[in-house]
Order: C-alpha cells, then structure tokens, then sequence
C-alpha cells in the first residue's frame, strides 16, 4: 500500500514538471508545435526569420528629385481691371447695371443728378449770348469812330477806346465760350459709362444714395490673365531672382496653375517687411476670381530626397511615426523613427529627416508592431 502512494507521488510529481515546462514555452512554439503536428506549413518569412515573426511588407525608400518650396497667401488682382468712381458728386438716380453683367465700351453704367449742372450750363449759354450781342454793338461803335477818324471828326484817343472796348469784348467772348464748353463736359460726366468691355463686379452703391470723387461705384472686370501679388519676408529676398516657378494651389494641395516670377519690387514694404514679387496667372476657364487670396508656392530649386509612402506613416500626438525594418543578429526587427515630414508627392510623403534612401519601410502590419519585434518581409 505504501509502495503504491510512492508511485502515485512521482507520477504526479512528473507531471507537475511537465505543466511547469509548458506553461513556460513562449506561445509561438507551442503554435509551431500544433501546425507541425497537424501536418501543416508555417509561412516562408517565418521559417526565414524563426518563430514569432510578423509578417510584413517592405518598401525601399526611394530618392526622388523635390522641389524646395515656401507656400505663401498670395491675392489675385486683374490686369484689366478699372475701378470705376464719379468724377462729379451728386445723388444717384439710376442703376442700369447689375453685378456680373458684361458690357460694352462705352456703355451707361449709373446715372447722377444732373439738373445742377444742366441749370449752370444754361446760364453759361445766356451769358454768352449776351456777351455775343454786346459785342455786335461794339463792333459797330468800333467801325463808326474809325469812319470819324478818317475823315478827320473823331480823334486818335476816340479810336483807341474803342478798339480797347471791341478786344475785351472779344476776350470776354472767348472765355465765356471756353466756360460753357467746359460745363458741357462736365454734363458728360453725370452718365457715369464703362471705359472698356468687361464684366461688371459688385455694386455697393443704391439709387439715391449721394457719391463723391471718392466713391467706389463698381469695377469692370476684362477677362484674361490675372496677376499673383505674393509677398515674401525680407529675410529670403536674396534667394528672389526673376523666372522663379510660382505654383498656384487649392485648398487640398491641387495644382490650379503654374507661372514665374514677372516683377520684384525695389522696395520693402515698411508695414510688414516683405518684397512684392508679382507671377501672371492665366485663367482661361475663369476659375480664379479678382481679389481672391490663394495659395502660391515659390519653387526655389530642386534636390533629392527620400519619400515613404502615406499608408507606411502614423501620426501620434501631433508628430509622424514610421516603422523602418532593420537586420539585426540575422533577422529583421522593426524599429519606429520618428519622421520630419514635408509636401506630398502623388501619395507619398517628402521626408526632411527620419528615414533616408535605401531604407526598408514597414507598410503593412504595422498596427501590431511594436519596437523591435522581429518580422518577415511578405512577397
């Protein structure tokens, strides 16, 4: 009976170890163990880098050419573009004109009061009708004296007051001639009209409201090339040369339009301490407005530099993270770098700093990969 209870116990001993043995196999194994006992194949990566590895897939980062550029908040302004105000004052009495409306050369865009101005220009023609008259009957008296003076009953001083009298009267016509003509130019103006064909912009004036030489009535728009005002810090304004590209964007990195660089301003703007460089901007297709603010790239050369795709990069806590495979003791183990990322191109990432070419980046698997697990490159 003994000699039974001491068997038991070393059979139960046994198997304690054995559980003990067990319960320390890493996980890997004991799944190794199940594939082979149940006739199956671990993966190629596996069996290359040994039990445990994660399989991933690889892409070398390549060196491309990229664009070093600065993207600053440029404004679209038209090349033929007029700003149109009075060049009279008064009170507005007709609009005949809506925003966006294309017009003609010449074509009446508002109308001003023109009843003061009308009344002055009548006065004038009075006045010079008057003065007409009057110097009718000089003329008259002039001739008169000079007959009297030939024939010896008008003296030398009675003939000279009345030339003096006929040339002023003449002076004064003469004036009163030019004052009406001016008047009636001035008339001209209270038909305010479009000095070229375009499109009209916005009106922000209303019938009855009262203008000055100040005023902006509206502007005529002539479709066409636009020009990019793009102001750059003054710290770069040696790296300004004419014929730099100038890249136009969209909101989501699009290219809109591509140009150079036409002027560079001689002076700094005292207010903000930048350079006016200005790029013309076709816009066949009118997708651009006047006054729009866009998005400019300045190219300012070109070098190579590694990209890493989108898909490959993680970002965390405001900062971009990549998994870069490295050899180490004869397998590949995942490191994690953190990246200084620029631009994109196409679906990639420009990398500053962080990842360089050659290296082989992680672009799958990479949500179970933690620093230095061992992997397996897939395909």
């Amino acid at each position: 009976m003994g000699r039974q209870r001491m068997h038991l116990s070393i059979s139960q001993e046994l198997n304690l170890v054995k559980f003990q043995r067990a319960a320390r196999m890493p996980v890997f194994l004991l799944a190794a163990a199940a594939l082979t006992s149940c006739g199956g194949e671990a993966p190629k990566g596996a069996q290359a880098q040994g039990p445990g590895a994660i399989p991933v897939k690889l892409q070398v980062a390549q060196s491309v050419p990229i664009n070093d550029t600065t993207e600053y908040v440029a404004t679209l302004r038209s090349r033929d573009s007029a700003v149109i105000m009075p060049q009279v004052e008064g009170q507005i009495t007709q609009i005949y004109v809506h925003s966006g409306e294309r017009v003609a050369p010449g074509a009446a865009l508002m109308q001003i009061d023109p009843a003061r101005q009308q009344a002055a220009v009548k006065t004038q023609e009075d006045t010079l009708s008057a003065k007409r008259a009057e110097l009718g009957w000089d003329q008259q008296q002039f001739d008169r004296i000079s007959s009297l003076y030939q024939s010896g009953v008008a003296s030398k001083q009675d003939l000279d007051q009345a030339k003096a009298t006929l040339d002023a009267a003449q002076a004064q016509l003469h004036a009163l001639d030019a004052q009406v003509s001016q008047e009636t130019v001035q008339l001209h103006y209270y038909k305010v009209a479009a000095p070229s064909s375009g499109i009209v912009g916005d009106v922000p004036v209303r019938v009855g409201d009262r203008v000055t030489n100040s005023t902006v009535l509206t502007t005529v728009d002539k479709p066409g090339s636009l020009e990019a005002y793009v102001y750059i810090p003054v710290e770069r304004s040696a790296q300004i040369r004419m014929g730099l590209p100038v890249q136009i964007v969209d909101n989501a990195g699009k290219l809109v339009a591509q140009s150079r660089i036409t002027f560079i301003s001689p002076q700094v703007d005292n207010s903000t301490q930048s350079v006016l460089v200005k790029a013309t901007i076709a816009n066949s297709n009118d997708k651009l407005r006047t006054l729009q603010f866009i998005r400019a790239r300045i190219v300012w050369g070109t070098h190579d530099g590694p990209v890493v795709p989108v898909l490959a990069v993680s970002r965390l806590a405001g900062k971009y993270f990549v998994f870069v495979a490295e050899e180490q003791n004869g397998k590949l183990v995942a490191h994690q770098r953190a990246l200084q990322v620029g631009d994109m191109v196409g679906n990639d990432y420009v990398v500053r700093d962080g990842v360089k070419a050659g290296d082989k980046v992680i672009v799958s698997g990479t949500q179970f990969l933690v620093d230095g697990a061992p992997v397996a490159p897939q395909g």
